[in-house]
């Protein structure tokens, strides 16, 4: 059931960066921080994805971890587009809920594989 919540929560993610990119270069002329989170931000769902055929649980757990890791760039870049007001405070703060919750739940997935792997 976890594993439906981040791929569902990660995709749509993904699915507001493609937009938030969209309107960044398009209306702000905003392209290097923009293409940074564009690609941080669709690949957590990408290796969410890649986790559901992962050939054994270190392989899940790995390629969450990673995950977990574009999800932490993927903050930073909103935080810096956030603090060069290329976004706003509602724009910001609704995407980095987001980012937190994605980041809670990856971070418990790999935790509970973790300790299922020591039984």
């Amino acid at each position: 059931m976890a594993s439906n919540i981040i791929k569902i929560k990660s995709f749509d993610f993904a699915l507001r960066i493609v937009k938030l990119y969209q309107f960044l270069s398009t209306e702000k002329k905003e392209f290097v921080l923009s293409k940074q989170l564009l690609r941080s931000g669709t690949s957590i769902g990408a290796l969410v994805r890649e986790s559901e055929h992962a050939e054994s649980k270190s392989d899940f757990i790995h390629k969450l971890a990673i995950a977990q890791k574009e999800a932490n760039e993927s903050d930073y870049w909103l935080e810096l587009l956030f603090q060069s007001e290329y976004l706003n405070q509602s724009q910001f703060q609704s995407l980095n809920s987001d980012i937190v919750e994605i980041n809670k739940i990856l971070a418990s997935i790999i935790i509970s594989t973790k300790n299922n792997l020591k039984k």
